[in-house]
């Protein structure tokens, strides 16, 4: 355990507001241990908030896969940066949150500078990119997975891995009862509906237009339906708002995935962590996620082999909720898959209950907590 008396500095690397958000838990959950310790970092402003001195604020401009090329220029400078960092103050441990392309290169850097690493959410290589399991071990020296399967799966390959909950679940109650909902007396015509486009860019782009398009269709076929869009910060809000099309009109809550999804219906989800979210509220949904047709069909398809995509059916090992993983151009079936749902109360009664049942077990662990205690023994 680490020592009450002695000075501790930890680099935390953060690219996304997901990750802001879980690492702005991490320093809290360390600052009540009593110790020492200073906080430097790139992230946004939770983790700014939460105490973290940061070289960079990172979580404006998060991209996801292929579009990423168009910012290495930018990531070339900002891994520099933090390269000199480690080497001119000493840190005691490297924490890496996510964006495993991005903070493999940091983890890398750390052991050059002779500092230890932990990786906190574990990166998907059991969906692809296994063949990155040896550079995973060469340079991670414990992994926090998020989700309960991981621990097993990395460990069998000689990773240090424990499973500590997932931090979105944090603050929930072990008895979630009371986010059940009850479709009895519900009407089609006046469904809440939420819409939830993601907060990195690349989900932005590629997933708002279609989003709205899919509400337009649905107030087609329903009388009266309500639309409620969901963002992580304010920045976010003023980019979806000039991004509405003509035609259509929503209200947007910022920072607000659990709490709406509690009083909405249903939700049009992008795929990722807030998919988990929606789930603790028993919100049923269908989950989105948009690539390029030509580059799916000629690397994505050969390389990503998971049984699901959607994180909400990777836990339940079943296709809990419909999930459109990649789709295209047409959002034919996604309009006709809500449409039948929003008309069959039975349905939507009985996805509500499982998806609760599913979660529940989650919130047994308390992820800051957890990942405090081993980044506490990593310090010893």
């Amino acid at each position: 355990m680490a020592d009450a008396k002695k000075e501790y500095r930890l680099f935390i690397s953060a690219n996304d507001p997901s990750a802001d958000v879980h690492c702005a838990g991490l320093i809290h959950a360390l600052k009540t241990g009593g110790r020492d310790i200073e906080f430097v970092g790139i992230g946004g402003p939770k983790m700014a908030e939460a105490g973290c001195e940061l070289i960079e604020n990172t979580v404006g401009g998060a991209v996801m896969t292929y579009k990423a090329v168009a910012h290495a220029g930018y990531y070339y400078k900002l891994l520099r940066r933090i390269k000199g960092c480690l080497h001119e103050r000493p840190f005691d441990l490297v924490i890496v949150c996510d964006s495993p392309s991005f903070n493999f290169h940091v983890a890398k850097a750390a052991k050059r500078a002779g500092v230890r690493t932990l990786f906190y959410v574990a990166p998907q290589l059991w969906a692809w990119g296994g063949w990155r399991i040896g550079k995973l071990r060469r340079c991670c020296d414990r992994l926090c997975c998020l989700l309960p399967f991981e621990e097993a799966w990395f460990t069998r390959r000689g990773v240090d891995a424990t499973f500590v909950g997932n931090p979105l679940l944090d603050k929930l109650p072990a008895d979630l009862t009371s986010f059940r909902k009850d479709y009895s007396a519900f009407d089609p015509r006046r469904a809440r509906i939420a819409l939830m486009p993601g907060s990195r860019l690349a989900e932005i782009e590629s997933l708002w237009r279609p989003m709205q398009q899919i509400a337009l269709r649905l107030k087609q076929q329903f009388r009266s339906p309500q639309f409620v869009a969901v963002t992580a910060n304010e920045d976010r809000r003023a980019l979806l708002e000039r991004m509405q099309i003509p035609g259509f009109s929503c209200d947007y809550s910022v920072d607000s995935v659990t709490d709406t999804s509690d009083v909405v219906d249903f939700a049009l989800v992008a795929s990722g962590s807030a998919t988990l979210e929606v789930a603790s509220a028993g919100c049923p949904m269908v989950v989105m996620y948009q690539t390029n047709r030509i580059l799916w069909h000629l690397v994505g398809r050969w390389l990503v082999h998971p049984k699901f995509f959607t994180l909400v059916n990777l836990l339940a090992d079943r296709a809990l909720v419909p999930e459109f993983m990649p789709y295209f151009t047409s959002i034919d079936p996604i309009v006709e898959k809500v449409a039948a749902l929003l008309k069959n109360p039975e349905a939507l009664n009985r996805l509500s209950n499982d998806l609760i049942d599913m979660v529940e077990p989650l919130t047994e662990k308390k992820a800051g907590r957890e990942v405090a205690r081993i980044v506490l023994d990593m310090l010893d």
